[in-house]
């Protein structure tokens, strides 16, 4: 998502080749030529609307019933996970899908391809790709990182979901060696509400903060993350000198294996961050 020219908030979901029950890359033929062995990867751009529109195409209505019930039982799903069953967020008894995905990829210009085969009914799509419109990430100073915080993603999940009940337009992060150690703010149109977390190791798994750092983010993009931070059973917030957020979480998957989703967020200015003096006060 960008704001004019600028980004302001970014989104990085790896996937594993564990994931994929088939997996093969030949690099470009001119990088194999030019010897080019330091970074052979192919990048561009589709629209996310058409792919989630094609991914769905077998029933929009079946995929939110599926995404419905999960939501319902994600405590269960959780649950699961906690008493060792085989449940996981991605997960064919969760997600109820029986069928089969394959992209495809030729060559730089050339569409991605995606065969859906589901119950004996075989669908192809072909997705016209562009040169990437943004091809830096957010930059996060992993040298001079202000905080380092691990915790169980669905408390963030929880947090976020009670300070949501104000119609808050900020969210503020505020992180301390000294209590309140952890705290999120926001303040809307239908009052007030902070969570404090305290430095308890069964609550917050790593806690590095060397000194105080307090932070204000739009609240929409740190409540997008929200899907994220249901189904990954870890986060970690990370946090550097300049005020740039990165929510990692980590997601179980089928096998024993775990994917990575990175979110990074950019701060508000504290000229934009009119509540920002009054919350560092109320700190204090």
């Amino acid at each position: 998502m960008a704001g004019g020219s600028q980004l302001t908030k970014s989104g990085i979901a790896f996937l594993e080749k564990a994931l994929f029950t088939s997996y093969t890359y030949a690099p470009p033929a001119e990088s194999q030529a030019e010897g080019e062995d330091d970074d052979d990867t192919i990048v561009f751009q589709i629209s996310l609307t058409a792919l989630l529109e094609t991914l769905q195409i077998f029933g929009v209505n079946e995929v939110r019933d599926r995404w419905a019930s999960r939501d319902a039982a994600s405590s269960g799903v959780a649950g699961s996970l906690a008493r060792g069953h085989s449940a996981t967020p991605f997960g064919n008894r969760v997600l109820g899908v029986t069928g089969m995905c394959r992209l495809s990829y030729a060559a730089k210009g050339e569409p991605l391809c995606i065969v859906l085969e589901e119950a004996g009914v075989t669908t192809s799509c072909e997705m016209v790709t562009y040169e990437p419109e943004y091809q830096e990430e957010i930059p996060l100073q992993r040298d001079a990182l202000a905080q380092k915080i691990i915790m169980r993603s669905q408390w963030l999940y929880d947090a976020i979901t009670e300070l949501s009940s104000t119609g808050p337009s900020r969210l503020t992060i505020a992180a301390s060696p000294s209590a309140p150690f952890l705290l999120l703010s926001a303040n809307g149109p239908l009052g007030s509400a902070a969570v404090e977390f305290s430095k308890d190791q069964q609550l917050l798994e790593t806690f590095q903060v060397p000194k105080r750092t307090i932070n204000t983010y739009k609240h929409s993009l740190i409540k997008s993350a929200s899907r994220a931070m249901q189904i990954a059973s870890k986060v970690s917030m990370r946090g550097d000198e300049q005020g740039v957020l990165s929510l990692q979480f980590m997601v179980e998957t089928e096998g024993g294996n775990v994917s990575f989703i990175d979110f990074r967020f950019v701060p508000l200015l504290p000229e934009d961050g009119e509540d920002e003096e009054a919350e560092e006060e109320d700190m204090e």
